[in-house]
């Protein structure tokens, strides 16, 4: 009986071990900020997001899918982010946080300051 109790708290300890985390949320749109400047003929987009606990120790990325080309840097210790891309206006950015083994995205239209999360991306 007491071999018995002892593999039942075994598995449920292997149990435990098998549980998911808490799966990180997708950035908000609302929450990200971008200020678009054109210089010599090149157009950048700044991007600013808030401190967020969710997304310490992160890695985050965006992709200009309209260019091809994308950056990706690792949050900053509060987990704000702060980083520049070659876009333009009307650009499809898609922003990617990749935290532990969870990644999540959120695809924008790009457009000055914070942007609007009832407007999708075409592809």
């Amino acid at each position: 009986m007491r071999r018995l109790a002892l593999i039942a708290v075994g598995v449920l300890g292997l149990g435990g071990c098998l549980t998911p985390s808490i799966p990180i949320p997708p950035p908000d749109p609302a929450q990200m900020d971008f200020h678009i400047t054109v210089q010599d003929g090149v157009s950048t987009a700044a991007f600013t997001y808030p401190p967020d606990d969710n997304y310490k120790d992160s890695t985050y990325y965006i992709f200009n899918h309209d260019t091809g080309h994308g950056e990706f840097q690792v949050a900053n210790p509060d987990g704000s982010m702060a980083m520049s891309i070659a876009a333009t206006a009307g650009n499809q950015l898609v922003i990617s946080i990749e935290g532990g083994a969870q990644t999540v995205s959120r695809c924008i239209v790009l457009r000055e300051g914070s942007q609007d999360p009832n407007t999708y991306c075409a592809f």
